[in-house]
């Protein structure tokens, strides 16, 4: 049997180290579940197209994803999208339109996670 050793990327390992803390600190469940989702393998973890954002993203809505969001098609909402990782392309299209920040701009901006939704 394998020992589970975690994510071996720094900047992974801080962030849910901070995700937790956060959780904590503020009573919030979302910044927990978003630590899970991201102390996940990386075949695991989640990822998300523009499309799928597009089409099942509310306007002037937060989402996390905890993952990469990836490129493929477009987006006509204004969402702001925080994800552990954006392909160029995707930050580019949402941009456009929306805005993409890390997550922890948003746990910056909005520490008690309101009004914000975990998709994929």
């Amino acid at each position: 049997m394998v020992k589970r050793t975690g994510p071996t990327n720094e900047h992974l390992r801080n962030l849910i180290q901070d995700l937790k803390a956060l959780s904590t600190k503020q009573d919030v469940n979302i910044w927990k579940r978003i630590a899970s989702d991201l102390d996940r393998s990386t075949r695991r973890r989640r990822e998300v197209n523009v499309f799928k954002i597009n089409m099942f993203a509310k306007d002037n809505e937060t989402i996390v994803v905890p993952g990469k969001v990836l490129a493929d098609g477009n987006l006509d909402k204004k969402v702001k999208v925080a994800a552990f990782r954006f392909s160029e392309q995707a930050k580019e299209k949402i941009n456009k339109t929306g805005k993409a920040i890390s997550i922890q701009e948003l746990m910056k901006e909005n520490p008690k996670g309101n009004k914000v939704r975990i998709f994929g």
